[in-house]
């Protein structure tokens, strides 16, 4: 598994625009063709054209793993129903005033970590469509877990404050090896600049030398 640098409308934030699985990657509409057919090839993955919300916030509005998708209550039915037709996952709805799933939600194929602030409803919604156990917790005392810390099936980034016991807590349910890191030089909101399947990890552009080295540590070992 290999970690590759990568930037999205000229910038860094590559996980706000874009959400991927192992199987399939979602940009926005009007993504550079050749943008993608290199991300295809990074990450082993089809990519397909959408929006969110008529919005290219893909990776901030909604959440996926290789079992489902969530997509906020603001999403358009012909994106709910594009994603439902298109592809083999569970297509879901969270009815919540937290729109920005991404921001809130942490998910691989084993567990999700999500805000305090969602609604015990909406926990059994996570867990019906995503098909994982889900555990409510802050992260370095923020509901924003979602943006502080970023998973697949073998490793995970976490907000460097975060603190040992809620790490042990999360590694516990995502069952993996999590690490303290930031990402595009001292950002502690690691997925904004972190797309990462069980095939490759796709980073920020301007990530440095000893980020690389703590991710290498999270998901390559």
């Amino acid at each position: 598994m290999d970690i590759i640098k990568y930037d999205v409308y000229r910038g860094p934030n590559i996980g706000v625009y874009i959400s991927v699985n192992d199987t399939i990657g979602l940009v926005p509409m009007g993504f550079a063709e050749t943008k993608a057919k290199k991300l295809e090839e990074y990450l082993n993955i089809e990519i397909m054209y959408t929006a969110i919300a008529n919005t290219r916030l893909i990776g901030s509005l909604s959440v996926m793993n290789n079992k489902g998708f969530l997509l906020p209550s603001t999403a358009y039915q012909d994106e709910f129903d594009y994603l439902k037709n298109e592809t083999d996952l569970e297509v879901g709805v969270l009815d919540t005033k937290y729109n920005a799933l991404g921001n809130i939600i942490c998910v691989n194929d084993k567990g999700a970590i999500v805000s305090p602030a969602i609604s015990k409803e909406n926990c059994k919604t996570i867990s019906d469509v995503m098909g994982v156990e889900v555990f409510q917790k802050k992260i370095a005392g923020s509901h924003l877990c979602g943006v502080a810390l970023r998973a697949n099936n073998t490793g995970a980034a976490i907000h460097p404050e975060a603190e040992e016991k809620e790490i042990a807590e999360i590694a516990d349910v995502l069952g993996v090896n999590i690490e303290k890191c930031s990402i595009n030089g001292g950002i502690p909101y690691v997925s904004s600049g972190i797309l990462a399947n069980d095939h490759c990890i796709v980073v920020g552009s301007l990530t440095n030398g000893p980020e690389i080295m703590n991710l290498t540590k999270a998901f390559l070992n």
